[in-house]
This record gives structure tokens, C-alpha cells and sequence, in this order.
């Protein structure tokens, strides 16, 4: 058997596997870059990080308004009893009470809000750029299961004539009945191989499908990730997610703590109203102030949960710093290993091909046992599934290596 098959049947299967039903080609996924701009608009982590920013949004628009005043009406001196039994004394007042917010309560308050809003919208970014690994990863495993798919029919076919080659040398006298039962074994495992690897890339196709938000459940995937070579990516990260994101908790969280601190001044209420007298038919003005006495609580409590937060928050922070440089390292040289890696499988997978081929022109000729043939295609199968295995392997490093220096994967722009 020629080893360029093998690629033919995988291109095939990229573009339409044998799972698929009658639409295929409408709900084939398209290429990644596509299918992730597509999933810009319709997948929840997306819409989720997005809503939660536009949440913060408001909230920082709100804690900038100033307390509302409270308007007053007071009837005295009606309805009682002797003079007061009806309502010729009766004194109203019509009054407006104004909060007063003291020691920078708004200032702190907006402050706060501010950085939460900062907060949300970092988590956002690294949100997009988290979505963007995962959904490499989906979409590669989804194109890997589909090869794999390949890869068992292929091994279906092979084990088909394999089976008439014995059956072949059994009808001549050339072999035992015991092979030809051998061989026919060996072809009902490869059928079961192809059943699993189908169940399989179905299961992958669905993740990848209700990742995106898809109303539409995808059937295959355009391909062409496992086999993507990327641009040189750059030696140091132009922007980390995982530190900015630390770096805006932290800051949220010391604003939260001039805010507690700040509550602990007491508001002023000041009010001013008219006073009507029926009896006198006079009116007087009517002036106050109060303020809460903080005898029992001054906001102890809070200020020193917000202050043990703020430090939670700048030990998330230093653990982040710590360890950015070390994924980055790490990520880099997965890559590398990848890279090494996908070339012996690749030779792997030729030498293997081309001791098939061989041993099947010798069993053909009843120069060697079925056994060696049997044992020649399950190695042949084995180095193609570890050749997938490895590319397999190589998008996630390519992707861990993205997300560590704050990039979409795949040359992809956000």
C-alpha cells in the first residue's frame, strides 16, 4: 500500500467524514480564525465577561450620584381632643432633609467603583484570550478525532484484504483455516476500532459546537490547524492577562479599603422647611441638622476584612508575577519538544507504512507467517495515531505558549 494514501484519506475526511448526514457541507465549521470571530457574537464565556464588564460599567455611574434629599409633610396639633379637636390649630410642615456624606465617602466610593470597573473589563480580556485557547484546542481535537476516524477506516480496508489474502492462500492449501479465522477476527477489531473513533469525533464536534454557542450542530471541521506552521512568536510577552487581570484585583481591593475607612466619618443631614400655623395664619421657617452618634458601630469589622482582602489580592498578584515567566518558559520549550517530536513521528509513520507494504508482498508470496502481517498493520495504525497524537500535542503547546504572552493562538487578531 503507497503511504500517500493516508493523507489523501485524511484531507477527505477533514472535508467530509463518513458521519456526516445530508447537510454536511452547511454545518462543516469553518476554518478557526473564521469560526472564532464568528464566535464573538454568540458564545456565553464571551457574553458572559462581556455582560459582567457592562455590570461594572453601571455600577461605577451609580456610585458617583449624589444621596437623593427626602421630602417631609408633618401635620401637628389635629384631631385631638379640647382645642386641638378639630384642625383650626393645626401646624404643618413641609420640609426637604439633604444627606450630607462626609470624610470623601463619594470620592472613595467612585474611586472604588472605578477599579472594579478596570477589574471587569481585564477579566474580560482574559477571558477572550482563555476562550480562544480552549476553543484552538476544541477545534484541534475535533480535526484530530476526524483524522482518527481516517485512520480506523483505513485500517478497515486493510484489514478487508489482508482477510482475502488469507483467504486466498487458505483456498490454495497455502495456509491453515485457523488464519483465514485470524484474519477475520483482526477485521471485526477494526470495525470496532472505526465504531469507537466514530463515537469519538461525534463527541468532539458537539464540544466544539456548544462551546461557540452554535445554534447549528457541526458535522466536521474545514481542518488545517494540526498542519498550521505560525509566525515566529516574540521573545517577550507584549501584554499578560493572568498579571494585569492580579494587578486590577489588587488595586480594587486597596480602593475598597479607603472606602471602608471612609464610612466610618458620620453623614450629616441637613433640612429646611415652612412651618404653617392655621390658628395664627402665620408660616416660620424651619431649619436642622443631625448626625448618627458612633457610639457602637465604626465600621471596624469592615475596614479590616477590606484590609485582608487588599492583602489576598497582593499575594494573588506576586503568585501571578512568579508564575508568568515560568509558563511562558515552560509553553516555549513544549513547543519545542513538539516540534521534534511531530518529526520522528512523521519518519515513524513512513517507516512503518513502507514495512506494511513490504510485508505484505512477502505474505503475498507465502514468505512470511499472517502473524508478521497482522503485527506489520497494527504497528502501521499505531504510528498513524501517534503521528495525530503528537500534532495533537503540538496545537496545545502552541496555544499554551499564546495565552502566556497575552496572544489569540494562530496568528489570530482580537
Amino acid at each position: 500500500m503507497s503511504s500517500n494514501r493516508w493523507p489523501l484519506r485524511a484531507a477527505l475526511a477533514c472535508v467530509a467524514s463518513g458521519v456526516l448526514g445530508a447537510s454536511a457541507a452547511a454545518q462543516t465549521a469553518p476554518a478557526f480564525p473564521d469560526l472564532l470571530k464568528q464566535a464573538q457574537a454568540s458564545a456565553p464565556r464571551l457574553a458572559l465577561g462581556a455582560a459582567e464588564a457592562r455590570a461594572a460599567a453601571g455600577q461605577a455611574a451609580q456610585a458617583a450620584v449624589r444621596p437623593n434629599p427626602t421630602l417631609g409633610l408633618t401635620v401637628e396639633n389635629a384631631a385631638g381632643s379640647g382645642p386641638y379637636k378639630d384642625f383650626g390649630g393645626v401646624e404643618t410642615t413641609l420640609s426637604i432633609d439633604q444627606p450630607l456624606e462626609l470624610g470623601g465617602k463619594r470620592g472613595a466610593r467612585t474611586s472604588a467603583a472605578r477599579a472594579d470597573l478596570a477589574a471587569a473589563q481585564v477579566r474580560a480580556s482574559l477571558g477572550e484570550v482563555d476562550f480562544a485557547r480552549d476553543l484552538a484546542l476544541a477545534y484541534a481535537g475535533a480535526e484530530a478525532a476526524q483524522q482518527r476516524l481516517a485512520i480506523a477506516r483505513d485500517g478497515v480496508d486493510l484489514a478487508q484484504a489482508d482477510a482475502r489474502a488469507a483467504r486466498l492462500l487458505v483456498d490454495h492449501g497455502k495456509e491453515a483455516k485457523v488464519r483465514a479465522v485470524q484474519a477475520e477476527a483482526g477485521l471485526a477489531t477494526a470495525r470496532a476500532d472505526q465504531g469507537a473513533a466514530q463515537a469519538d469525533a461525534e463527541t468532539a464536534l458537539a464540544r466544539l459546537s456548544a462551546l461557540t454557542g452554535s445554534a447549528d450542530r457541526y458535522t466536521a471541521v474545514t481542518g488545517g490547524l494540526l498542519e498550521t506552521v505560525p509566525a515566529p512568536a516574540p521573545l517577550e510577552p507584549r501584554f499578560s492577562p493572568a498579571i494585569a487581570a492580579a494587578r486590577a484585583e489588587r488595586d480594587a481591593a486597596q480602593r475598597r479599603v479607603d472606602l471602608e475607612r471612609a464610612r466610618r466619618t458620620p453623614d450629616l443631614t441637613v433640612s429646611f422647611g415652612v412651618r404653617r400655623f392655621q390658628d395664627e395664619d402665620a408660616t416660620a421657617a424651619v431649619f436642622g441638622i443631625s448626625a448618627p452618634l458612633p457610639l457602637f458601630d465604626r465600621n471596624r469589622g469592615a475596614v479590616a476584612a477590606a484590609t485582608a482582602n487588599a492583602q489576598a489580592a497582593e499575594a494573588r498578584l506576586a503568585m501571578a508575577q512568579a508564575e508568568q515567566e515560568g509558563d511562558r518558559r515552560a509553553a516555549a520549550a513544549q513547543v519545542a519538544a513538539a516540534d521534534q517530536t511531530l518529526d520522528a513521528s512523521r519518519q515513524g509513520e513512513t517507516a512503518a507504512a513502507e514495512a506494511y507494504r513490504l510485508v505484505r508482498i512477502s505474505y503475498d508470496a507465502g514468505r512470511l507467517p499472517l502473524s508478521e502481517l497482522l503485527a506489520a498493520r497494527r504497528d502501521l495504525i499505531a504510528a498513524r495515531g501517534r503521528a495525530v497524537d503528537t500534532k495533537l500535542a503540538r496545537v496545545k503547546a502552541l496555544a499554551d505558549l499564546a495565552r502566556a504572552q497575552g496572544r489569540i493562538p494562530f496568528g489570530v487578531q482580537p
